[in-house]
């Protein structure tokens, strides 16, 4: 089964190859925002020139967009929504807040406005893509630079609950950006949980990724987001979509399992429910700390599963957060070997 969601976007240049190390403060980070906020008012179809093609996945197509106005560069995701006008107004209201949210774990967002049944979604612009357009480009993600992903992520996850109490509802791949910086961060997270059922209901990519509770209709807590971050990480792993998992170690080996290609999306539902959760082969492929947290994040029970609290205590997370990995190096090597080869 090929991985779902995973757009193919055609090679680009990396806007930096020379990197250099930023001073990630929230309170410059609020400053930057603010200010291109500012720069950039009110957003007009007229004033915006489409620079190019980033992707297009279940929730939406997400190009590269110049606001001539301001010269700024940016991303914009156009979903398509066949909910009432009074919805997407809600929604638009909803999206608001995403304003306020100014965290360098988050992609930074400047506005949407809607035209007929589409919203329009204008976010910071990530020039090293998403995980999955690089899993496309790419083989696996080391362990290493997974470790960096990992704690952003939960950083991510922590400040969405600390300052906008509200759970992300939807980690996987194409969610997590990274730049040419280094910077690793989280968006198209659940502000608006109108937005988030409306995609879920009309695309099923989105499902792959939830946990057994939320498929089977059951109230969940934010150890369903950390499901979904472990599935995320066996996938970015083992180089391809975990589930069904036959033998780790031939899933690393780039040996999809058998059933993969012909399972029916209901079938697959099923088997997230009912069958054992999907994993990494060990060491010496994989350290035994980065096989034990994966495990932990993927207990089939929401209350055997890590909160915000004990997953940073897990040492998987504590030596990547020492841990000197260049990630920014990482993501320019991926981008100009794709550039050459082109």
């Amino acid at each position: 089964m090929p991985r779902p969601d995973a757009p193919r976007p055609a090679p680009l240049k990396m806007d930096r190859i020379v990197h250099r190390q930023e001073d990630s403060s929230n309170e410059r980070l609020e400053d930057f925002f603010s200010l291109n906020r500012q720069i950039i008012g009110n957003l007009n179809p007229d004033d915006l020139i489409t620079m190019g093609d980033l992707g297009r996945g279940n929730g939406g197509t997400v190009t590269k967009v110049k606001h001539v106005p301001s010269n700024q560069i940016l991303a914009r995701k156009v979903i398509r929504l066949e909910v009432s006008p009074a919805e997407r107004n809600r929604i638009m209201q909803e999206l608001e807040v995403l304003k306020d949210c100014n965290s360098e774990y988050i992609v930074g967002y400047f506005g949407a406005y809607q035209r007929n049944v589409e919203i329009n979604l204008f976010m910071e612009y990530m020039d090293g893509r998403s995980l999955d357009s690089i899993l496309s480009k790419t083989t696996r993600i080391p362990e290493d630079i997974l470790g960096k992903i990992t704690l952003s992520v939960i950083r991510g996850l922590t400040y969405l609950r600390d300052n906008l109490n509200i759970m992300h509802r939807d980690i996987k791949p194409s969610n997590i950006l990274v730049n040419s910086h280094g910077q690793i961060k989280i968006c198209d997270f659940g502000v608006s949980g109108q937005l988030k059922e409306s995609i879920a209901q009309s695309f099923v990519g989105t499902r792959q990724y939830m946990s057994p509770e939320r498929l089977t209709g059951e109230s969940y807590k934010v150890q369903s987001d950390i499901w979904s971050l472990g599935l995320t990480l066996v996938e970015l792993a083992l180089g391809m979509y975990p589930i069904p998992q036959h033998d780790p170690l031939k899933m690393y080996e780039g040996e999809p399992s058998p059933e993969a290609s012909k399972m029916p999306i209901f079938a697959l539902m099923e088997c997230i429910v009912n069958q054992p959760p999907p994993t990494i082969p060990g060491p010496p492929v994989f350290s035994s700390e980065f096989k034990d947290f994966v495990d932990k994040c993927l207990k089939k029970l929401p209350q055997e599963r890590f909160d915000l609290r004990t997953i940073v205590q897990h040492k998987f997370v504590i030596e990547a957060e020492s841990s000197n990995v260049d990630v920014a190096q990482w993501v320019c090597q991926i981008w100009s070997r794709v550039d050459n080869n082109s």
